[in-house]
């Protein structure tokens, strides 16, 4: 099935085709589609970025008054639903290619169908859409610029050698800018936005080392197909190794106190590994990856704590 036919146009061989064993027994419970719904939020990227949104805005202001601890949770929720609606719209877009890559997400193994998880994101987009016109006229339009990335991502960009990736980082990087952005000041988390930004650019690099076969398939052009698979992974190596030799500059502009370095070290050891592992397992590098990712989104909110008591 051609990625260009209009949503419509699918529906029908999309239910036909796709007979799981579940759906032979009897479809799909209320629970299971409800599970697969949850699913395809990705829900611990959804929250993450969230609290990336947090992070930004917790490193531009002092302490909160009643308006800016509202526009925190406002980001926050934003963030959150933003980042729900792109991941469900990925899936309605990628359900081809993830009958290859990835055959147990939800709409593949029939737990949720094709019509439904467009609708889904599209009702998750309008929630961000809402909260998001609350907030000051930067995270507006910040917000804005976003949700046109997460909707022309699968169609426009991600075929497209590094620049799929590229966007993806800039989307996490932005959650730190746009949390900024809330309350006032987005200059503070300028920096963690590129550190972030640059862990996981190299992320979605190794991914694509992993999805190459079913992206091959799909005729897809990104980094890993048309380099090469080593020569795209010294790309990620790349990209990794700027963001842990710039991971001290948070403390040294003053921004973070030396808590942040007690635990941003082991998180650059874990990411400096992931990025070693990936040249055998890009599987396991990637996931290796993710945590140490977290580890460092956890040394940001320590070295921030650590400047303010």
């Amino acid at each position: 099935m051609s990625s260009e036919e209009p949503p419509g146009d699918d529906w029908g061989r999309d239910n036909r085709s796709f007979l799981t064993p579940a759906r032979k027994r009897g479809g799909m419970s209320g629970a299971e589609r409800l599970r697969g719904l949850v699913e395809m939020t990705r829900p611990a990227n959804a929250v993450a970025a969230g609290v990336l949104a947090f992070i930004g805005a917790f490193v531009a202001v002092d302490g909160w008054s009643a308006d800016e601890a509202t526009a925190t949770a406002l980001a926050s929720a934003t963030t959150i639903l933003a980042t729900g609606a792109g991941m469900a719209i990925n899936d309605y877009f990628d359900r081809d290619i993830d009958r290859i890559n990835d055959p147990d997400r939800p709409i593949p193994r029939g737990a949720v169908s094709p019509r439904l998880a467009l609708w889904f994101s599209l009702a998750l987009f309008g929630g961000a859409v809402a909260l998001a016109v609350l907030l000051p006229p930067l995270a507006l339009a910040i917000a804005g610029v976003n949700l046109v990335a997460l909707v022309t991502y699968t169609k426009l960009f991600k075929g497209t050698p590094g620049l799929g990736n590229a966007l993806v980082a800039y989307l996490v990087g932005s959650a730190l800018v746009f949390g900024g952005a809330a309350v006032g000041s987005a200059t503070e988390s300028l920096v963690l936005a590129a550190l972030a930004a640059l862990s996981n650019f190299a992320r979605e690099v190794i991914k694509d080392v992993e999805d190459v076969a079913g992206d091959r398939e799909e005729g897809l052009t990104t980094l890993p197909v048309v380099v090469g698979e080593r020569r795209a992974l010294a790309v990620a190596a790349a990209a990794l190794g700027i963001a842990v030799v710039a991971s001290p500059v948070p403390y040294l502009r003053g921004t973070f106190g030396v808590a942040y370095l007690a635990v941003v070290v082991p998180a650059d050891a874990v990411m400096c590994y992931a990025g070693y592992r990936s040249f055998g397992d890009a599987t396991a590098g990637q996931s290796l990856l993710k945590y140490g990712m977290f580890l460092a989104v956890a040394a940001f909110i320590a070295g921030r704590v650590a400047v303010l008591v």
